[in-house]
């Protein structure tokens, strides 16, 4: 099992910065793939960013150009940079895990809330 445990989210105004990070209780050399997903209130759950273990990043729509993931294998950290953020970036962020190897492979943290105002 994995736990995942999420930091970096909050308040801030339309066009400016945050960067989250989710810190994994084992070495991250060992997880198939990370990444972030966002829910906002009412909406399904979705993909923001995901990165596997040979390192390919795949984007959702609504973060490309403005989200970077990246991952500090010393730390076992997972990080979500976000520029420009817009009020629609308003969402509970969550961290997540999958190892192949495992039953259940899929892990989720339990999310950091980032809320942009106008």
């Amino acid at each position: 099992q994995v736990q995942l445990v999420e930091s970096g989210g909050g308040l801030v105004q339309a066009g400016g910065s945050l960067r989250l990070s989710c810190v994994a209780s084992r070495s991250i050399f060992g997880i198939n793939a990370m990444g972030w997903y966002r829910q906002a209130p009412g909406k399904k759950r979705e993909l923001v960013a995901l990165v596997t273990l040979s390192g390919t990043t795949t984007y959702g729509d609504s973060g490309k150009d403005r989200f970077t993931i990246s991952r500090d294998k010393a730390k076992n950290t997972l990080y979500l940079q976000m520029n420009s953020l817009k009020p629609e970036d308003t969402a509970l962020y969550y961290c997540y895990a999958q190892i192949l190897r495992f039953t259940p492979p899929d892990y989720w943290g339990q999310g950091t809330q980032v809320t942009v105002s106008s």
